[in-house]
């Protein structure tokens, strides 16, 4: 495993075992040539996915989280409103709530994955159900 670049050390968990470097990706609607998220965390482990974005304070513009899979998401103990996008396996968007404040429960039992984003991203991006998202690396400043 190559070292992480901001600190050369190949960081390990309590086990000894070693992690991934955190995934960084762009989604981009496709269908409304949009940007949807400029920095979009993968959490594709169970201990990822289970955490999801508790523990945060809050998203910044651009940033969110996609959790593979995912058919269903909770609110319960965040401290800001975030909006949802549920795709399936071909990156169709089945879904989108948007403003989904704390201890609230959001399903969709046709997705495969869901992404979370700062409240007010998919308002900006138009992202609709049916439209199409394209993912690639992100920028390693986070810029667009």
């Amino acid at each position: 495993m190559k070292p992480w670049p901001w600190t050369g050390k190949s960081p390990r968990d309590r086990v000894g075992r070693r992690l991934a470097a955190p995934q960084l990706l762009r989604a981009l609607n496709r269908t409304r040539g949009t940007l949807l998220a400029a920095r979009l965390e993968v959490a594709n482990s169970g201990p990822a996915r289970r955490k999801g974005l508790l523990g945060r304070k809050g998203l910044a513009g651009g940033e969110g989280l996609w959790i593979i899979p995912c058919e269903s998401v909770h609110t319960f103990f965040m401290r800001f409103a975030i909006d949802l996008v549920y795709l399936d396996r071909q990156n169709r968007v089945k879904k989108v709530r948007s403003r989904v404040g704390p201890w609230r429960l959001s399903a969709c039992f046709s997705a495969y994955s869901v992404i979370e984003l700062a409240a007010g991203a998919v308002h900006s991006s138009h992202t609709e159900r049916g439209d199409t998202l394209e993912f690639e690396p992100a920028a390693a400043d986070g810029n667009p």
